[in-house]
């Protein structure tokens, strides 16, 4: 197995939850010796989510090649032992409230006269200044709070949160950005520095191009559902057995689409003649495209329009996406063994590289698993 592109490098792992042992998982995975620092009754997703032969597979998801040491960082023998593990590290990744972690008695001056090479990275809710910075927050607060809610959803419904929770994972990759720019620039100086990102600002800076078009405009997106706010047609449309999603975020792709449906002539009406145009009198574009779509199935339009060479896809469940073989050829789907237990399946590793890959090297930790190899 060849050494991944963070070998050497320790990391002191006081994150719980989601987005700190996503980020700690993505350095990890990348070959960094991740130690998780649990409290005697474990990280509270161990007992979270579907349980397989007694182990969460939500903590498993989050945690795989990771040493779990169980420390009471609630006493002197807890925060010594800390201390000591802390002299030899590389990193640390807490995502305490703003302040707790030096109330635990690792203030930043402390942390620096401790280990001047130390990089400290915090993953918070909202930040440490501003006014909400003793406010706890979770990912439906980061979604409300961030706008994030407020433009996802069907134009006459309510805001909706995206199912996944994007405020961690988000805050959990700017963590593992910052940590490796903060390693490249420790690299030049010789010394460590503090990394910080939140939910909600992780969240803003996803806004893209809706963000754009509020500071052009000064107004509010509209929800726009599965219709995209600045291009059409785009969205689902409805084959004679399911959804097919279709994304033709140009005119050639537009021409493309709408000559694999036959439907090229309505590019010569002065109602859908150019995007805005077609932004314009969307509903009833997509029902002339709807009415053409429904009498063939998901296969056949899939086909047709991946063959004129406009982006297509076909709506997916879980149980397609982990069967589907472009999944399965891009190792997007890893089984963890260990002695007496069950195979865990989790999802693989997106980023590849050459020289220097990911590797699944250590099955997600038992609690306290390595407190004799380590202290």
């Amino acid at each position: 197995m060849p050494e991944g592109a963070l070998a050497g490098i320790r990391v002191i792992d006081l994150t719980r939850i989601l987005a700190g042992p996503f980020c700690t998982q993505m350095l990890a995975d990348m070959g960094a010796e991740v130690i998780k620092i649990e409290p005697p009754a474990g990280d509270p997703v161990r007992t979270q989510g579907a349980m397989v032969d007694g182990f969460s597979w939500y903590f498993a998801q989050f945690n795989r090649n990771k040493k779990s040491v169980v420390l009471d960082l609630y006493t002197d023998a807890g925060k010594a032992a800390l201390t000591h593990l802390l002299e030899g590290a590389d990193v640390v990744v807490e995502n305490y409230r703003p302040g707790v972690f030096a109330k635990m008695g690792f203030s930043p001056e402390r942390l620096k006269a401790l280990n001047p090479r130390l990089i400290v990275a915090s993953v918070n809710g909202y930040g440490s200044t501003g006014p909400y910075v003793d406010r706890p927050a979770f990912d439906f607060i980061a979604q409300a709070m961030s706008g994030f809610m407020a433009v996802n959803g069907d134009p006459d419904g309510p805001p909706r949160r995206a199912a996944p929770p994007m405020s961690d994972l988000v805050a959990g990759l700017y963590a593992a950005f910052g940590v490796v720019s903060a390693l490249q620039a420790r690299h030049r100086t010789g010394r460590g520095q503090q990394v910080e990102t939140s939910l909600t600002g992780g969240l803003i800076s996803m806004l893209a191009y809706l963000s754009a078009e509020y500071f052009a405009t000064g107004e509010n997106p509209t929800r726009t559902g599965n219709n995209h706010p600045i291009v059409a047609p785009y969205g689902l449309f409805e084959a004679s057995d399911g959804e097919i999603a279709v994304a033709p975020s140009n005119d050639a792709f537009v021409e493309r689409f709408l000559g694999a449906l036959g439907l090229l002539d309505v590019l010569r009406m002065p109602e859908f003649a150019t995007n805005a145009d077609r932004m314009t009198n969307r509903a009833a574009l997509n029902a002339r495209i709807n009415a053409v779509t429904c009498l063939q199935s998901v296969d056949h339009w899939i086909a047709a329009i991946n063959k004129a060479g406009c982006p297509c896809g076909r709506v997916m469940g879980l149980d397609e996406v982990f069967a589907d073989p472009q999944v399965l050829a891009q190792d997007m789907v890893l089984e963890s063994r260990r002695a007496g237990r069950v195979p865990i399946r989790m999802t693989g590793f997106p980023v590849k590289l050459s020289d220097t890959p990911a590797e699944l090297r250590l099955p997600p930790p038992e609690l306290g698993e390595h407190n004799h190899e380590i202290l």
